[in-house]
């Protein structure tokens, strides 16, 4: 079965009912587990999400989860080597369900890879903001924090996230902002896959 296969049945199987993590130690170092997680009130962080998801699911090994924020348990956090959170821009920042998870959560996780994506009405609402925002908050929990990498024309260059605008200009993630997600997911599988 080659990897993309693999992975693609791990994130088929973790997304049914939004995915059911368990405490259980990863049984290898070819295993790797990835917790994404995010808010949406239309649909477009979720969309998001699920792009990051399936980028992470590319990864040879990689169990992925799927969830909103209101339905991630302790256990999901102390599950999984690698979490990336998505959140709507409110107010140039996170939404108010992202931040209350990020208050509230009673996990320590320290050591664990991080990333970040967001989406926004408009190109300059706050997306890159938010994105921060989050990524500050895990630095501030101890994670390590990666950004996708990509190449055009040759040129190779990173970010520190991904974000979509999702307002009545472009009223949904389109095709770039679902490969860009794709990216972010499969970077931060493969970076967390190393550090294990």
């Amino acid at each position: 079965m080659n990897r993309w296969i693999a992975g693609t049945i791990a994130f088929a199987l973790s997304v049914t009912g939004f995915g059911q993590a368990s405490a259980t130690p990863v049984a290898s170092s070819d295993t790797v587990r990835v917790l994404v997680v995010y808010h949406s009130l239309t649909g477009h962080t979720r969309t998001l999400a699920e792009a990051v998801a399936e980028g992470a699911a590319r990864v040879d090994g990689a169990e992925v989860t799927l969830k909103p924020v209101a339905e991630v348990e302790p256990a999901d956090l102390e599950w999984c080597d690698a979490l990336l959170i998505g959140s709507p821009t409110y107010w140039g920042s996170v939404a108010t369900p992202v931040k209350e998870f990020i208050d509230n959560r009673s996990v320590f996780m320290g050591d664990k890879v991080g990333g970040a994506f967001a989406t926004g009405g408009s190109d300059g609402g706050g997306k890159e903001l938010a994105v921060l925002a989050l990524l500050t908050a895990m630095l501030n929990n101890g994670m390590i924090v990666a950004g996708p990498h990509y190449e055009e024309d040759g040129f190779k260059f990173g970010g520190f996230g991904v974000g979509a605008t999702t307002g009545k200009d472009s009223p949904g993630v389109d095709e770039a902002e679902s490969v860009r997600a794709g990216l972010l997911g499969e970077r931060i599988a493969t970076v967390a896959k190393r550090y294990r």
